[in-house]
Parts: structure tokens; C-alpha cells; sequence
């Protein structure tokens, strides 16, 4: 019986894949530490994303090709979480209180953007995360009532806004502050100054995520939002149907002429679920998506259902990954919401905290 190195631990472990970056452990710098005594091993592994229902499933993966080296006694695997914050565009920093910034684009309206971006947010947080969600569509605020939330939120210091909070999620929306029914009728500059105030001014407790809603559409607004937010990743939600994918092609490279890198496109709407019977038929196409993603060289981070009850169960406030946690759509969700935070694990880190901020004071 040979004696076991540290090289023939790291050779088993690149032949795992982390489903959720299509990278082996290795590669993907999860390996943080190996230690061998005799025949027992130690491996500690740190997912750079929220993983609470996927730790015991690539533990296994581990065990199991572990455990095919000769020769091998004791086995331990310790798998952990690491989420840190990641680089921003160039001339901004990130946000207090929050690690990361994940914008959700559409080109067009329709298409369930704000849908998805609620249950996304529920999903992360699903994982363990801690997440918040800021509605910036100013002129249709629709995240209230699809989180059951209403009222003003509280003001601290006559300035900070605290966020509401419902199911673990903190959030913010222009709703909390104006009635119902009341129109917002403001040019551009209005509501890109009102969003960075939302923003900037509602005190986030410690996030790990901060999912922004965005406006459909990709004209001043959301190009200044892009701009001037400091957003480390995005992704882009459209359907199969040919004219929401040129629109949404519009959104991803919107993003790319401000350096944002592109997590990935979710296609909604992808399959119409019959309440009825359960037939599935593709009105809206087929494969839109994950031709986008091959013509663009981004990820195809998921396809969600035509599902009456996913909209049923966001316009009663109780959005499907709460709703419904062990049904088929709150899985897809929940893949989806790891696939997109594993992507973002994969983009550059931030360092701007390790530099000191130096003023010079005259007297």
C-alpha cells in the first residue's frame, strides 16, 4: 500500500464538477484545504455561493471519488460557504451594508422579469443567503404585493429607511410611499435621482445579495441605473419568442458597454403547463434561449414554465419558492438562483476595502 500526497487528493478532485460552475473543484478554487495523517484524509471545501440544499449533494460527489483511492482510511469533508463581494464598474464602490448587487433585465415588458426576480431573491435566501430586493420600476412598482407587503417603512435618524421584511427577504419599493393608485407621472432624471436615493438611503442589514428589479426596456433610464449603480453582475430574462429575444439581446448589450459582467439568461414562459391535464406545449417557441446563450457566449441559467400558478401565488403575496418550496418551479428557481450566485463566485473579487481611504484635511 503506497503512501497518499496531497497531488493524488487534488487529482481526484478535479475530476468533480460543480454542477452549478461546470468547473472541477479544483479549478474553481473551492479546494481550501487538504490534510492527510497516515491513510486518513481531511478535505475542507468553500462553495463561493449559498448552497444549504446542495452541500449534502456534492459531499457525496467528494466521498464517492474519494473513496475510490487505494489504500484510503478515514475520510472527512467538510463543506462550507464563502460568499464575499465582487468588483464593480470602474469609478464606483460597492454599497454599505451589501456585498453584491445582481441587476434583473428584460429588453421588453411581459416577459416575468419581476416575477423571477422575487422568487430568485426567495431562493437565494432559500440557500441561506442574506437577501434583498429593491423594486426600481418607479412608474409600476410591483414587488409589494407580490411579497404581501403595504405601508410606509420607518425612518430612522430623519433619513435611513429601514427595509420591510417578509419571508427572510429585505426590500424596498417606491409602493412604500406612495398610494396605491396614485400615477407617477416623472421624466428620467426624476426617477434615475429617486432609485439612487431608494438605494443609498435604506439602511441594508448585511447582505449577501441585493437583487435590483429593474425597469423593462433599455433607454435612458436603465442605461444611467447601469451606469451609476454598482452592480457586480446581471442577468437577462426573456421568453422563446423571436421578438423578446432581439430585446433582450438589446439588454445584454446594454450591460456590456458598461463592463457589467452577464451571469447568465433565464428563459420564462419557456412551456405552457395545462392546469387541466398536464399537457406541455411550447407557445412561444422553442430553444430561444439557449440559442441566445450560444450566440453570445453567456449562460443558460434555467427555463421556467407557463404555470397559472406561479402568477397565482405572486399576486397573493406568497411567490412559488414559499408557496410551494418542494414543488417542481420552486426547484427550478432555486437551481437557477445557485447557478447565478456560482457564476458570480467566478467573476473578480473586490479589493477596495484593503485600500485605506486617505483625505487631506487644510488647515
Amino acid at each position: 500500500m503506497g503512501i497518499l500526497a496531497e497531488s493524488d487528493i487534488k487529482a481526484i478532485l478535479q475530476t468533480v464538477i460543480d454542477p452549478n460552475l461546470d468547473r472541477d473543484l479544483v479549478a474553481a478554487k473551492s479546494v481550501k484545504k487538504i490534510e492527510i495523517s497516515g491513510a486518513d484524509v481531511t478535505v475542507r471545501i468553500a462553495l463561493g455561493y449559498p448552497a444549504k440544499q446542495f452541500r449534502a449533494e456534492i459531499e457525496a460527489l467528494i466521498r464517492d471519488a474519494l473513496a475510490t483511492l487505494p489504500g484510503i482510511g478515514k475520510l472527512i469533508v467538510e463543506v462550507g460557504v464563502e460568499i464575499i463581494s465582487h468588483a464593480v464598474q470602474k469609478n464606483l464602490k460597492p454599497l454599505d451594508g451589501v456585498k453584491n448587487i445582481i441587476a434583473v433585465a428584460s429588453g421588453k415588458g411581459g416577459v416575468g422579469k419581476s416575477t423571477t426576480s422575487v422568487n430568485l431573491a426567495l431562493a437565494l435566501a432559500a440557500e441561506d443567503a442574506r437577501v434583498g430586493i429593491l423594486d426600481a420600476d418607479i412608474y409600476g412598482p410591483s414587488q409589494p404585493a407580490m411579497l404581501g407587503l403595504s405601508g410606509k417603512p420607518e425612518v430612522v435618524d430623519n433619513k435611513a429607511i429601514l427595509p420591510k421584511v417578509a419571508y427572510g427577504v429585505q426590500s424596498m419599493s417606491i409602493g412604500y410611499l406612495i398610494d396605491e393608485d396614485t400615477p407617477m407621472i416623472w421624466r428620467g432624471p426624476m426617477v434615475t435621482g429617486a432609485l439612487q436615493q431608494l438605494l443609498k438611503d435604506t439602511r441594508w442589514d448585511n447582505l449577501d445579495y441585493l437583487i435590483i428589479d429593474l425597469p423593462p426596456g433599455t433607454g435612458d433610464i436603465q442605461l444611467t441605473l447601469a451606469q451609476q449603480i454598482p452592480v457586480s453582475g446581471a442577468i437577462i430574462v426573456t421568453t422563446p419568442q423571436d421578438i423578446a429575444l432581439l430585446d433582450a439581446q438589446r439588454g445584454l448589450r446594454m450591460f456590456e458597454q458598461v463592463s457589467v459582467p452577464v451571469l447568465g439568461i433565464v428563459e420564462n414562459m419557456s412551456v405552457h403547463v395545462c392546469s387541466n391535464c398536464g399537457h406541455e406545449e411550447h407557445i412561444f417557441g422553442a430553444g430561444g434561449g439557449e440559442k441566445m446563450a450560444e450566440k453570445y457566449g453567456v449562460e443558460l441559467l434555467g427555463s421556467l414554465p407557463l404555470d397559472i400558478k406561479i402568477r397565482e401565488q405572486a399576486d397573493g403575496g406568497h411567490p412559488t419558492v414559499v408557496a410551494d418550496p418542494d414543488g417542481a418551479c420552486a426547484r427550478r428557481y432555486r437551481e437557477i438562483a445557485r447557478k447565478m450566485a456560482g457564476r458570480l463566485a467566478l467573476t473578480a473579487k473586490d479589493y477596495s476595502a484593503r485600500f485605506p481611504t486617505i483625505s487631506i484635511v487644510n488647515n
